[in-house]
């Protein structure tokens, strides 16, 4: 994996899980990954996460991952509840709105993720406390 920018990864690995029908994905451990996983479980798009210790071989150093268990609308895992996920701010070029220029994700049926400077918030909440930043993604 590219860490040039992981947050894109992140995004990459959910949208293949989902292609995939996996029960869950895992990807490395961090602050902002945990933030937007507790979003996407709020919003009902995954059933939930969890932070795991996981070796690396022989050697005695952990390092922690995130899984996240991906939800679907049947048993077979036929419909995902994620129909897409879209990485719209770029470490190659930041994307920053006010409050008034949040965009709406397919007419309010998805949901944007922003980076404010009160914390990783969606749009709903940004909108409603008038708060602008960097918009990070974008699920529907």
């Amino acid at each position: 994996m590219s860490q040039t920018d992981p947050i894109a990864d992140y995004l990459t690995s959910i949208r293949n899980g989902v292609s995939a029908k996996k029960e869950f994905v895992e990807v490395p451990h961090s602050k902002v990954k945990v933030r937007i996983a507790e979003i996407l479980r709020d919003e009902g798009f995954v059933r939930g996460f969890e932070v795991i210790e996981a070796g690396r071989g022989k050697r005695p150093v952990s390092h922690r991952m995130l899984r996240v268990y991906l939800k679907y609308l049947d048993e077979d895992r036929r419909s995902p509840v994620i129909e897409g996920i879209k990485r719209i701010s770029k470490p190659g070029r930041r994307i920053y709105v006010p409050s008034s220029g949040i965009p709406t994700v397919r007419s309010g049926i998805g949901v944007s993720i922003l980076s404010t400077s009160s914390g990783i918030v969606t749009d709903r909440v940004a909108r409603t406390n008038r708060w602008g930043g960097e918009i990070i993604c974008n699920v529907w």
